[in-house]
């Protein structure tokens, strides 16, 4: 777990941590990615699925903010403890998985494959992009490609919806 100046109740690490779900032991970035889902399913409950969109669209400009600041404070241009981009990715997704536990699940892991093999240009994002925007967008251009295999796997009748 990185050091960092801030204390867990300063709005950017709340944010960044995704509530502190980055704090937890081993693996914070699928803490953060399964903190995310909750969230997600109250947004898709109330307004839909594809409403994950824009709430995507909007976490990640607030993390891009958090994300920067939480860096700064730690002198780290990526710090483990940082999950809001798990979240923004992992909303992005699951914008794509129709209502279903084995849908949402395959989305969880799709999102994981993808955000730890960071396939191009995720895998650029990740190494060229500095501060905020750098931590937030390799995330968000994974969650095109797991996404993406949701809508694939739908399509071919994989999964319901």
């Amino acid at each position: 777990m990185a050091a960092t100046a801030l204390p867990l109740r300063h709005p950017a690490m709340l944010l960044a941590t995704w509530f502190g779900s980055g704090l937890l032991p081993k693996a914070p970035g699928t803490w953060g990615s399964l903190a995310a889902i909750p969230f997600a399913w109250v947004i898709a409950h109330l307004f839909g699925s594809v409403a994950l969109v824009p709430a995507a669209l909007g976490i990640f400009l607030v993390g891009w903010w958090a994300s920067d600041r939480v860096s700064q404070a730690s002198g780290i241009k990526d710090p483990g403890l940082i999950v809001i981009d798990e979240v923004a990715g992992q909303w992005l997704t699951l914008a794509a998985a129709p209502p279903g536990l084995v849908a949402w699940g395959l989305g969880f892991l799709l999102f994981r494959a993808a955000d730890i093999a960071k396939p191009w240009p995720a895998s650029w994002a990740d190494r060229s992009v500095p501060g905020g925007l750098g931590v937030m967008l390799d995330d968000l251009l994974a969650a095109l490609y797991s996404g993406a295999a949701l809508l694939a796997l739908r399509y071919w009748g994989v999964i319901d919806g």
